[in-house]
């Protein structure tokens, strides 16, 4: 009710409020309760590993059992539709990869490394016998030899093996069947921390442990052993680097043709079939969120359907460039310098050096040192380009609009982050440390943002809307209802 009532009193002033569909729920959640059928409860969903993590993101939420949500036309995905529209005139969807294929883990897994997409063609045994690999056993089990045991763990490489490995052959070892998975394996790392055997650190133990876990070619499928997947990243492994170069050769080939090639047409199909109906479940503009590791099918996709894409600076979607150039932006889509998933503008500024100094001498176009700290200038050019993009929409938030003024900057900057999903521990807990009241007194904000808005031509002072006569539409200079400006001036101011 109150957000009804926030949202009707939002419309009367001319604001828009967009909505955001999670690509999850909990698997504890009323939704997993009321329909289990509709959720594949043995499974997580995630992310493969990219720039943020090389070991992937595990969000912990059950897949989806497309196959049975089909049977009623997708009524759970409807429903939730047609609730959002009450409040909302636009909604992001959230991953909207997962439309297309979800990276699926098992529910045992702690990381998002060993998964798979789902749907996708796994890898027949017939395949890899054709090529002349017959040692699945060798390919699916972690790669354990004893020198490598001994340059992880030094003299306490007995007692990591005594307790947590055993010897199938000589010098080879294999995880025992009571902690040979990341969940049961972090469980009896914490028990033996507890009795004091180890005394290196919880967290390079776990992942130490995890990198031998990990080091495999091939992931077999759990419903059907005569299928397989390559393991993501699976040159880094040291099982494939011991591999003769004709096995290197073939796995090399199946692994870039099962990542970037035998799936597209499944997956655009997918996409097909789904996402048509999430768009006619309501009146609401539909964007997606299409970031991470992207199939070629997918911007055809959203184009086909004229879904508003998300473009983030520094994670462009165009090969080989470091930094989006938002002038360069297309009109359907919404551009930002940072996002809730993502460090704000100054966190980023400080990250990296490297990054900072390259963005200042290829996007700024400066041969000078940046300064080490996000100042009120380079974040009103930032904020500059974003505005004045061809996007539909420019969206900030508030963390990087309040970046305008030194006075809002006092925090530290790394705890502005709303979320971040390589971290389960990292809760959406922050809070804006100034009160609306005194931003509503700050006119020299107020107008450095409204000079930013005017300036891109995205909307006009209010005084010279009211200064011309008929319909809210025909007070609007000709040039901006031509170009569809006006809806979007709405939507900002």
């Amino acid at each position: 009710m109150q957000l009804l009532e926030a949202a009707e009193y939002a419309k009367r002033k001319g604001v828009v409020l967009k909505g955001d569909l999670p690509i999850g729920v909990s698997r504890d959640s009323v939704d997993t309760w009321v329909y289990p059928n509709l959720f594949r409860m043995d499974t997580s969903t995630g992310a493969p590993p990219d720039y943020f993590d090389k070991n992937g993101q595990n969000w912990g939420f059950p897949t989806y059992n497309w196959e049975e949500m089909s049977k009623d036309n997708y009524a759970w995905w409807r429903a939730r539709l047609t609730q959002m529209g009450k409040y909302f005139t636009a909604y992001r969807i959230d991953h909207i990869l997962g439309f297309f294929r979800i990276w699926e883990l098992p529910d045992h897994a702690v990381t998002g490394l060993c998964g798979k997409f789902r749907p996708s063609i796994p890898i027949s045994q017939e395949e890899l016998e054709s090529e002349g690999l017959w040692d699945f056993d060798r390919l699916c089990r972690p790669y354990i030899r004893l020198e490598l045991l001994k340059e992880k763990f030094g003299d306490s490489w007995t007692i990591v093996a005594s307790n947590f490995l055993k010897e199938y052959k000589k010098d080879f070892y294999e995880f025992k069947e009571e902690c040979n998975t990341e969940k049961t394996l972090s469980s009896k790392l914490k028990l033996l921390l507890e009795r004091s055997m180890l005394t290196e650190g919880e967290e390079k133990l776990r992942r130490d442990l995890f990198d031998l876990l990990q080091d495999v070619v091939f992931i077999k499928d759990r419903e059907d052993p005569r299928k397989f997947y390559p393991r993501f990243n699976v040159e880094d492994t040291l099982s494939f680097k011991d591999l003769d170069q004709h096995s290197k050769s073939v796995v090399k080939r199946m692994y870039y043709d099962y990542y970037f090639h035998r799936q597209e047409s499944m997956w655009r199909q997918n996409a097909l079939k789904t996402l048509p109906v999430l768009m006619n479940a309501s009146d609401m503009l539909t964007c997606g969120e299409d970031l991470g590791l992207i199939p070629a099918c997918v911007a055809p996709v959203m184009q086909e359907l004229g879904l508003i894409g998300l473009c983030i600076q520094r994670m462009p979607s165009e090969p080989g460039r470091e930094f989006g150039i938002p002038s360069e932006y297309s009109y359907m889509t919404v551009c930002a310098p940072s996002c809730h998933d993502c460090s704000t503008l100054r966190a980023w500024w400080e990250e990296d050096e490297g990054r900072r100094r390259r963005f200042f001498q290829h996007v700024v176009g400066s041969d000078e040192l940046p300064p080490d700290q996000c100042t009120p200038e380079i974040a009103y050019y930032i904020l500059q380009q974003h505005v004045e993009s061809p996007s539909m929409w420019s969206i900030f938030p508030l963390q990087d609009l309040l970046a305008l003024k030194e006075e809002y900057t006092t925090r530290p900057a790394f705890q502005e982050t709303i979320n971040d999903p390589t971290n389960p521990r990292h809760y959406w807990r922050y809070r804006v440390h100034v009160t609306m009241e005194s931003l509503l007194k700050d006119k020299s904000l107020i107008n450095a943002i409204k000079d930013l808005i005017c300036g891109s031509g995205r909307s006009y002072p209010k005084k010279e809307l009211d200064t011309n006569q008929g319909s809210e539409a025909e007070r609007v200079p000709l040039e901006l209802q031509e170009n569809g400006a006006f809806e979007t001036a709405v939507a900002i101011v």
